[in-house]
């Protein structure tokens, strides 16, 4: 059963809990029936599918049968799970991974179940498992973990090998038991272990307030279904209170529906403007575009964003420094430009693969690379400790100058 993942977060692995949208940063609509192969491969040959020795396969596992020392260690299924694992490995993507027929049925059961968590999303940056972003209010964001953390140990195991499929599985567990993650971030001398209670958490959607200066500052933390009607009423809220410049804050939002940033990019452009172009194999091209109300399209917007910034997010950004030229101001986005699509496989047995990327209207690429913001102002744990907000304070000066315009 083929799944195209038409939600667009950062797309990796959302440790969270309950009912959550967003386990991995995608919504699924099925179409199609379960996967059956159309091809037969030679046992020792070569084929139109595989270009190259089949045969070299069967030798190997045929040595296994005769020599391992242990035969009763021997699962033929295992074998061949850990096959395509290797294979899918070979593309050195992270979001294209096998899910073995016991996690298919888990990661079903998680998109809809309950189960603890620590309300981090972790993805794959340079071969190396990361934070990509801390959830607001959630027990990751209260441990002090920052988007961009290299996670080097989970629970004493290391990260080296793991996929975020494969570490969500070890974090995630029990309501009020406790995961160690060890963790190294730019600047240290040395990593340090974070003990964190896994607990069941609602994730905030939008916060807002008005600044000083008829600014609105809206906090947008995720893209998910709630988001387009809490940006409607924040946005109109904004408008009564004659906001006359905004500053739309999406650090650390790790993405979500690619419906709802196309319904928010609509506020901001007039309709029928790209917001994002998705590139298949072969070159083949598909844009999207706003259809909404364009009753914020005159008004001055500055964007904060950062490493934790991914995916929907990013879609967003790139959408409105392209049509409008609105500034991005903070750091280097997270970088995840691409969808996936499932197949479920006989026997239970599932693989997520990615089958297309993001560019932004400009034809930039967002995956792998994130956009680079056009005034850059790190922020720092000693920022963080003395509640100083210095990517905030430069946004303000920022839209000022926009809105002395």
């Amino acid at each position: 059963m083929k799944k195209v993942w038409q939600k667009v977060t950062a797309g990796v692995a959302v440790l969270l809990f309950g009912a959550v949208l967003f386990y991995v940063g995608f919504q699924f609509g099925t179409s199609g029936k379960t996967y059956e192969s159309q091809y037969s491969i030679p046992a020792n040959g070569t084929s139109t599918l595989l270009n190259a020795n089949f045969s070299l396969f069967w030798d190997a596992i045929q040595i296994v049968k005769d020599k391992f020392y242990d035969p009763s260690a021997i699962n033929d299924n295992q074998m061949l799970y850990g096959a395509i694992n290797g294979a899918l490995g070979s593309l050195g993507d992270p979001y294209s991974v096998f899910f073995s027929p016991s996690d298919a049925a888990k990661f079903s059961q998680d998109l809809s179940g309950s189960f603890g968590g620590i309300g981090a999303e972790i993805g794959t940056k340079n071969n190396q498992l990361v934070v990509i972003s801390p959830l607001k209010g959630t027990p990751a964001d209260n441990a002090g973990l920052r988007s961009g953390d290299q996670i080097l140990q989970v629970d004493g195991t290391s990260t080296a090998a793991m996929t975020p499929d494969e570490a969500v599985k070890i974090i995630r567990g029990d309501i009020g038991t406790k995961v160690s993650l060890l963790i190294m971030r730019d600047g240290w001398s040395q990593p340090k272990t974070f003990a964190i209670m896994r607990a069941l958490i609602n994730v905030p959607t939008l916060d807002w307030k008005m600044l000083p200066g008829n600014i609105a500052d809206i906090e947008l933390y995720n893209f998910d279904a709630n988001a387009g009607t809490e940006f409607y009423n924040a946005a109109l809220q904004a408008l009564l209170q004659n906001a006359h410049g905004m500053i739309l804050d999406l650090r650390d939002n790790p993405g979500g529906f690619l419906d709802v940033a196309q319904n928010i990019a609509g506020w901001f452009m007039k309709r029928g403007s790209p917001v994002v172009i998705e590139r298949f194999r072969g070159g083949a091209e598909q844009t999207l575009y706003t259809n909404g109300n364009g009753a914020l399209a005159q008004m001055p917007v500055v964007l904060l964003v950062n490493g934790g910034s991914a995916s929907a997010a990013e879609i967003l950004s790139g959408a409105l420094r392209d049509n409008r030229g609105v500034k991005l101001v903070g750091v280097q986005t997270f970088g995840k430009g691409s969808v996936q699509e499932i197949e479920d496989l006989p026997g239970g047995a599932s693989m997520k693969v990615s089958i297309a990327e993001w560019l932004t209207p400009n034809g930039t690429t967002i995956n792998k690379i994130g956009l680079k913001p056009d005034d850059i102002v790190p922020l720092t744990d000693q920022n963080i400790q003395n509640k100083q907000d210095p990517q905030l304070e430069k946004a303000i000066e920022v839209l000022k100058q926009e809105m002395g315009k």
